[in-house]
């Protein structure tokens, strides 16, 4: 079915009448629309506080260690009483 035949036949069914919804069904969509979205936004900012705390982390690292640094070479003794 494309787009438009399916939304031909939703508008037939919705026109027709078919069943009544029952009046709690409201009231329980809204709440577990609710809910949904309440999680939503705490594993987005679950997710955001760990990426800041990643990123802090990252940089308390790299400050410390300072990778960009290149180490001294050992492959050959220091040239000392010359």
């Amino acid at each position: 079915m494309r787009r438009g035949e399916r939304e031909a036949a939703v508008r037939r069914i919705m026109e027709r009448g078919g069943a009544p919804v029952p009046p709690e069904l409201h009231a329980d969509a809204v709440r577990r629309g609710e809910r949904l979205l309440r999680q939503r936004r705490l594993v987005r900012r679950v997710l955001w506080l760990l990426a800041c705390v990643a990123a802090v982390a990252f940089a308390v690292w790299a400050a410390d260690a300072r990778p960009w640094v290149e180490p001294p070479s050992q492959t050959t003794p220091p040239l000392t009483g010359w």
